[in-house]
């Protein structure tokens, strides 16, 4: 949540600030703001509302110059959105500017002290409490190192006097007094070629120019720049400057410091032709599942194959019970993949949400293994439930889409889904190749077992149709469009499926909530008539998931208990079933596919549905309110 950019070098930094507050604004976008070291004071412009909206024309009215400069973009949590709570923050003296990502847990017991100190505070949030510590922690440094007078902002910076790690040792001392979260950038006017950056549990990496460094909490804000970084650790301090950058770490005083390349341009990171990154991103996922599929079909053994889960065959074999951690559309994720571990590896899944697991007493067998699955790999509640089943001595294992992520190097083994950036805050990619790479693993881990090779041959053929089985489903784009219009005024939805299908059901009503603020519940159809039906009426449409597979007579038996109560029905069925037309009102069809694999080629049509709901509303889609597209607090 919310978004860090920082720059130190020899060109003018509010562009470069500017754009990486574009290329962040997924991240949060009540509020953005930029400080900008221009001669010899910190000068800050903040702005309530999105980017285009807010921070840019103010720097268009009010530019600021200078080649060192740090800025945020903002998702709330301590003190509602408005221009004192946006970022960046002073110190006491308004010689020091600090942007923060993350929560800070005892800000109320700090900024009583402080104010018993003479502070004066001028916004609500935790992160100016941050600023005013790290300003005290400052003058100590400095009155110790021999000059205690107490610097007017007039005065020019004393870039002779001071060395600059003074500076990051004194971030280093306010964050031992701080407990929660942070990934944050500070500059000092007494310091006019120097970031110090710092992280636990939010993301920051350190992007690697040629005279000029860039700090920031996502590498799509600087990958226009540079695609050499350097991902942080929990407890690191980072101090660049337009020539070097060195890292301490707060628990052993030495990093561990590896320098990586990125695997994607800044042209994946743009929109191209569509209106919408949602829609760019939805009309990729034939690419995505092919990415996900290369080099991992093993025809010849009737396998899946993978390079990163570093557990030996006789490991593998060796689990009795697998527990799935994850959140949101993740955790519907998880949902499918229960499903498939448990038909094609006959091996026990339990789904937990992540936030769940971390503070209850799961009981976990000596052969349990944890398997958490996070698009971005820095989801706050994820990362600490994998954290909690190492802390037991279990393996943890991930499937994560972005690589040098904190869940990615955590983790004791994993798999990339290669998806590639998902900038949309509603996920479609991403859910969709965590869908296959399941699919991959449940077909590995059967094979171990009593799954034959005949049965994961056609899987693995199933999964090889897919990526033209999309473009199929794309191609009703229009009719999709259409139906979004028809149904565009209704304020309640349900979506009904079950077995593989009920998950996608719950992925579908989140959608459609996420990004059209429409209320829309996920249900087992056969759990309709257990409460839920009492609300079904002539304006309440339900999506029914209706698939030729095991479930379907059943499932049509409980669409008929809503056409008898008036409800409209969009149906999604398999093509070729005349029937359905029948007893739905509207008929989306799905290509034949496995029962197994139905999960995937449903889900891009509720996410077209979804799309086109929210434009027609006229919803912003790719920035829907209350939500960022990261979640890295608890």
């Amino acid at each position: 949540m919310c978004g860090i950019i920082g720059y130190v070098g020899k060109k003018s930094a509010s562009p470069i600030l500017l754009e990486g507050l574009r290329r962040l604004e997924y991240r949060g976008y009540d509020s953005a703001g930029v400080a900008v070291l221009d001669k010899t004071a910190l000068v800050v412009r903040k702005k309530l509302g999105k980017i285009d909206e807010g921070i840019a024309r103010l720097l268009k009215a009010e530019p600021v110059t200078g080649s060192l400069g740090i800025a945020h973009t903002r998702w709330a949590t301590h003190g509602a959105p408005a221009d004192k709570n946006s970022h960046p923050h002073f110190d006491q003296s308004e010689t020091i500017a600090v942007v923060h990502n993350g929560v800070i847990e005892n800000y109320d017991k700090l900024k009583q002290r402080l104010l018993q100190a003479g502070h004066k505070f001028k916004s609500d949030t935790d992160t100016e409490v941050l600023a005013h510590l790290i300003g005290e922690h400052y003058a100590r440094r400095r009155g110790a190192s021999g000059d205690a007078k107490t610097k007017s902002k007039l005065e020019p910076p004393h870039v002779v006097s001071y060395k600059p790690e003074m500076l990051a040792l004194a971030v280093s001392d306010a964050l031992r007094e701080v407990i929660g979260t942070y990934g944050l950038a500070v500059i000092c006017t007494d310091f006019p070629d120097t970031i110090v950056g710092a992280r636990r549990g939010s993301p920051l990496i350190i992007g690697i120019g040629k005279g000029e460094h860039f700090l920031a909490s996502d590498a799509n804000a600087i990958v226009a720049h540079t695609k050499r970084v350097v991902y942080l650790n929990d407890y690191d301090v980072a101090t660049i400057t337009p020539e070097r950058f060195d890292v301490i770490n707060l628990g052993t005083d030495t990093a561990n410091v590896q320098i990586s390349n990125l695997e994607f341009s800044h042209e994946d990171v743009g929109r191209g032709k569509f209106a919408h990154f949602m829609l760019k991103e939805i009309y990729e996922q034939p690419q995505t599942v092919l990415n996900a599929l290369r080099g991992r079909l093993d025809f010849e053994a009737a396998t899946a194959k993978f390079g990163g889960l570093n557990m030996t065959v006789a490991e593998l074999r060796g689990i009795d019970r697998i527990v799935i951690a994850a959140s949101g559309t993740s955790w519907h994720a998880a949902l499918v993949g229960e499903y498939l571990i448990e038909e094609l590896a006959q091996l026990p899944v339990e789904v937990e949400f992540a936030h769940e697991f971390c503070y209850r007493n799961c009981p976990l067998e000596k052969n349990t293994v944890l398997l958490v699955l996070s698009q971005s790999g820095e989801t706050a509640d994820t990362l600490a439930a994998l954290r909690e089943a190492k802390r037991r001595g279990h393996r943890a294992l991930a499937i994560v889409n972005v690589v040098g992520s904190t869940i990615a190097r955590e983790a004791d083994g994993g798999i990339y889904m290669h998806a590639g950036p998902e900038i949309g805050v509603a996920s479609t990619k991403a859910f969709v190749s965590t869908l296959t790479v399941l699919t991959l693993l449940a077909v590995h881990l059967g094979r171990m077992r009593m799954l034959s090779a005949g049965r994961a041959t056609e899987i693995l053929r199933g999964l090889e149709a897919l990526p033209q089985q999309i473009e199929k489903l794309l191609a009703q784009n229009g009719a999709l469009k259409k139906l979004a219009k028809k149904y565009a005024q209704a304020d309640d939805f349900f979506f009904l499926g079950r077995g593989y299908t009920f998950p996608i059901a719950l992925e579908g009503a989140l959608k459609l909530k996420e990004i059209s603020y429409i209320h829309a519940e996920g249900y087992s159809a056969a759990e309709m008539k257990h409460g839920p039906i009492a609300l079904i009426d002539a304006q309440t449409p339900t999506v029914f998931l209706v698939p030729q597979d095991a479930m379907y007579e059943k499932t049509l038996a409980n669409l008929a208990m809503i056409r008898a109560r008036k409800g409209p029905v969009i149906a999604l069925a398999t093509e070729g079933d005349k029937g359905i037309k029948k007893v739905a009102d509207d008929v989306i069809y799905l290509p034949k596919t496995l029962e197994a694999l139905n999960p995937i080629l449903a889900s891009v049509p509720l996410q077209l549905f979804a799309y086109h709901m929210a434009v027609a509303r006229g919803c912003d889609v790719d920035k829907p309110r209350n939500l960022a597209k990261s979640v890295t607090v608890q």
